[in-house]
């Protein structure tokens, strides 16, 4: 078997993208490769399954939203090749979330000539939910029951032979973790058509419904089934009449057969007493029966008591949040720990290596002033992102992977869900952020897992309230000098100080999230499924490649980019003299009374807004600032770093302040452009920034306003 790969990525969240999902549709029809579909609720391996068939390598995290966009590669089996996308996980086609819309519209409208729906043998009563409705919607399905080996191990049988009777489909079983997979790969050369698939049936109302509507657009030939369409058109006329005027060219709503229909289906609705609304409700209960009936008579399952005992204790009321808020300080200690020496070694080395580029530099005769731009200022600031950032990175980022991987984060999805159902938001909002640790950016996109705009829209404003990888060396630094030294527990104290800073910067998006639920976004809040996926040996060395390739390094080579020439600005503002009076004197003198106002200084403040590209740039440049002489100082211990500061009129306050600036002001400009894709809207962009600034700026106050008033008495 050869495998390939190709880079198109579908994602359909309105009719914008519908359009340009119909040009690349077009193009996928015209290969002369065969379009197959993977589709599957979330956690049941199919991202993993698609690797192993292409050899590409999605992100295959063990928690809900992972998948957006549908990502294509190319199979190889025998004479024939196939493009297979792997589609949204989601786990209804009924409530039309934006993972939903992505994976409707592929199985719709794509022309694929089979769709693969994964199942998780652990569970597959709930995924023949989705089975059964992508079944109704289309005759080329083939059933993949994927962890058969997790199934046996908790005691679970399947008689498959009799699912594949009940379903009326090819029903096929693998092990995508192990590669165990040739069986499907058989069954995709058969692309047979499902000749005795099963056929759901409704209640009397939707029947008659569908027996008056399926004979009036027949004629259309579409590639999904008309029973799928007529009970549609009961329960998102609007949505799905659009959806066919985009990718068909035709107008439902102007077939003066498909209105009559419509219009007798109305009274027949009208006639049993029901409202679009219990329509939906009796479609939704048809399927969870369905899948209840079959499951039972395909599926035997021994009580298996190990996984019910540890959900118990970590999703407890008090147990589970105890255990989250420790297993946050047990990762912080590990990164402080960690990441100290790696640090202090790095620093040394890049220090070391400064003699060498001043004398290459010599070597080809360099002018004075350019040398310094170029060592003062560029390298300084690089090495000092590079020897901070980099140690705790490479720490911070596998160690939470594995916690993803494990199949535990939905666990503190489910911790939280009360608070934010309390603040009127989503318990979903817990997932983004996790997912904005990494990098806010990443969280604002993450928000798309969320199916209500306003609380999407919540979750956005909030995210940047979590640090990012970006913000926490910063914080380990300042936390690490001011509040950790000489100590034999020093890294148990900075643990401790970072788990209570991020565990408040959580307690604001509570406050911030109610605030914007009672005010600009109204509502109450939404309910959701929630899976807790079973708890999963992490692949340890997988873990650790991708961390710091697709995390790690990716930030670090941002980071970077944006340092070089944040370190050249900061040298030539310190070098260029008006008056004998440099131009970082002049701006840090003007913002300086405000800066004192919220207890930093003004050297602090520039920083920071020179930091809004990223914030991993922050403390040096905020010390290349403090230098008389306008060049970084090269620094390899603490003790310097706590020296440079005090001397310029740093306090135990002023780090306090700095450490609650750092955790909510103004997101990096990724994040603010993020943002904006995301919502199309320069005002909630605005919002987006100005919302955690005015917080953070407001707290800094109230800081430094009640220490002036403590020295006074």
């Amino acid at each position: 078997m050869g495998r390939d790969n190709m880079g198109l990525t579908l994602s359909s969240t309105g009719t914008n993208i519908a359009k340009k999902d119909l040009f690349e549709y077009n193009a996928l029809k015209q290969r002369e490769e065969i379009l197959i579909g993977l589709a599957g609720n979330p956690n049941v391996g199919k991202s993993t399954l698609f690797n192993n068939l292409t050899g590409m390598h999605q992100h295959t995290g063990n928690w809900p939203g992972k998948t957006i966009s549908s990502a294509i590669g190319r199979i190889k089996y025998g004479e024939k090749q196939y493009l297979l996308a792997d589609l949204p996980g989601t786990y209804s086609l009924l409530t039309h979330s934006k993972e939903e819309d992505v994976a409707r519209d592929f199985i719709c409208f794509s022309g694929a000539k089979k769709i693969i729906v994964v199942c998780d043998a652990t569970c597959l009563e709930r995924n023949l939910n989705l089975c059964l409705q992508i079944i109704e919607m289309t005759d080329n399905v083939c059933v993949c029951v994927n962890l058969i080996d997790e199934a046996e191990r908790k005691g679970i049988e399947i008689d498959f032979d009799k699912l594949s009777v009940e379903l009326g489909v090819e029903v096929v079983s693998v092990i995508a973790r192990q590669k165990k997979s040739a069986k499907l790969l058989s069954e995709l050369s058969e692309l047979s058509v499902s000749q005795k698939k099963i056929q759901i049936k409704y209640p009397s109302v939707i029947e008659e419904c569908i027996d008056v509507l399926k004979d009036s657009f027949i004629k259309y030939n579409f590639n999904f089934s008309e029973r799928w369409l007529a009970v549609n058109l009961l329960t998102c006329r609007e949505e799905i009449t659009e959806k066919i005027k985009t990718y068909y060219n035709i107008d439902l709503m102007q077939d003066k057969q498909v209105v009559t229909a419509l219009k007798m289906t109305d009274k027949i609705i009208e006639r049993y007493g029901q409202t679009s609304e219990s329509i939906i409700d009796k479609v939704a209960r048809t399927f969870v029966k369905k899948a209840e009936e079959i499951s039972g008579k395909t599926v035997v399952k021994k009580q298996n008591k190990e996984n019910t005992v540890l959900d118990k204790i970590l999703t407890g009321k008090i147990t589970g949040r105890i255990l989250m808020v420790g297993l946050l300080l047990v990762v912080f200690w590990l990164t402080i720990k960690g990441a100290n020496l790696p640090s202090e070694l790095l620093s040394k080395t890049f220090i070391a290596g400064e003699k060498y580029i001043d004398i290459f530099l010599d070597k080809l005769n360099v002018p004075e002033i350019f040398k310094n731009m170029l060592i003062c200022g560029v390298y300084r600031v690089l090495t000092w992102v590079i020897s901070v950032m980099l140690p705790p990175m490479a720490i911070f980022f596998p160690l939470f992977t594995l916690l993803e991987d494990s199949g535990y984060l939905p666990r503190i999805a489910f911790n939280m869900d009360n608070f934010f159902r309390k603040c009127n938001s989503c318990g979903k909002q817990a997932l983004t952020i996790s997912m904005g640790f990494g990098c806010n950016a990443a969280g604002v996109t993450g928000t798309r897992i969320i199916d209500s705009d306003r609380e999407r829209l919540i979750s956005i404003l909030t995210n940047s309230f979590v640090p990012c990888n970006g913000r926490f060396p910063m914080m380990i630094s300042v936390i690490s000098i001011f509040f950790a030294t000489s100590m034999a527990i020093s890294d148990v104290i900075s643990a401790l100080i970072m788990t209570a800073l991020i565990c408040f910067g959580i307690f604001m998006t509570f406050i911030v999230s109610k605030i914007l639920s009672e005010t600009w976004l109204k509502g109450e809040s939404s309910s959701f499924a929630l899976e807790l996926p079973p708890f999963r040996k992490p692949q340890i060395g997988k873990v650790i490649i991708r961390s710091v390739f697709d995390r790690t390094l990716f930030v670090l080579l941002r980071a970077m980019a944006v340092a070089a020439p944040a370190g050249l600005i900061i040298w030539l503002m310190v070098n260029i003299k008006v008056d004998s009076v440099s131009l970082f004197s002049l701006c840090a003198d003007f913002l300086d009374p405000f800066a004192s106002f919220i207890g930093l200084d003004g050297v602090i403040l520039i920083a920071f807004i020179l930091g809004f590209p990223a914030n991993e740039i922050v403390v040096p440049l905020t010390i290349m600032g403090y230098t008389c002489s306008g060049e970084l100082q090269q620094v390899s211990d603490m003790e310097t770093l706590k020296y440079i500061f005090t001397s310029n009129g740093w306090t135990a306050v002023t780090a306090i302040c700095f450490l609650v600036f750092t955790l909510m002001h103004w997101p990096c400009s990724t994040t603010c452009i993020t943002i904006y894709k995301e919502t199309k809207s320069k005002k909630w962009t605005f919002l987006g920034f100005v919302i955690p600034t005015l917080c953070g700026m407001i707290l800094c106050f109230l800081i430094n306003t009640v220490y002036k008033i403590l020295t006074a008495v």
